[in-house]
């Protein structure tokens, strides 16, 4: 007589918990446990997190291991189906709780701290840097403006500018490096 495959095993032990056999629940656990924790870790990255995912899961296939079907998928996709499941749960409640927390703290903050939004001094002074700005760019030469806006303003690289420009990639280093240190003494002339 040969011993019954893996699988045939599993099916039949699924089969009995359909059933109610709490017997059956017990080996079918310490026949799979071991690879469903493993599962369950590589889902949700926490031992405690697992652990409490392999213990849902063993309630679910309680529930509804009468639902079996062998025909549809082999005992161990279907455990395995499971435990992705409820990980997955797990890391929806987790995220759900998470943010909850950090919206009454939010709330909570909001109301204790200034706010972010900037004051009138702060941009009466944001416009005034702008408006310096636009002077000192305004003394750069042409091509130099150019590739300094580019660079800061469309945050190119070099490598990207020169290409675009079809400008040798030394011709535009110098010229963005020279370009900030004439912007950089102008914008302290005006300050």
């Amino acid at each position: 007589m040969t011993p019954a495959s893996p699988d045939a095993e599993l099916m039949a032990l699924i089969d009995r918990v359909g059933q109610r056999d709490e017997a059956a629940l017990r080996l079918l656990y310490e026949r799979t446990s071991p690879r469903l924790f493993g599962l369950a870790m590589r889902v949700v990255r926490q031992r405690e997190w697992a652990e409490d995912v392999l213990q849902e899961t063993f309630l679910t296939i309680w529930r509804v291991a009468v639902d079996y079907r062998a025909t549809l998928s082999p005992p161990m996709a279907w455990l395995g189906l499971i435990v992705r499941s409820r990980a997955l749960d797990l890391l929806r409640k987790r995220t759900a709780d998470r943010s909850r927390i950090t919206d009454e703290f939010d709330d909570a903050m909001a109301q204790t701290l200034p706010s972010d939004a900037p004051s009138p001094q702060d941009l009466a002074d944001a416009s005034e840097q702008a408006f310096a700005l636009h002077q000192c760019l305004g003394q750069l030469e042409g091509r130099q403006r150019e590739v300094v806006s580019l660079a800061y303003l469309r945050d190119l690289s070099h490598g990207e500018l020169a290409e675009q420009l079809k400008l040798p990639l030394g011709t535009v280093k110098t010229w963005i490096r020279r370009g900030l240190e004439k912007l950089r003494d102008c914008m302290a002339r005006i300050a």
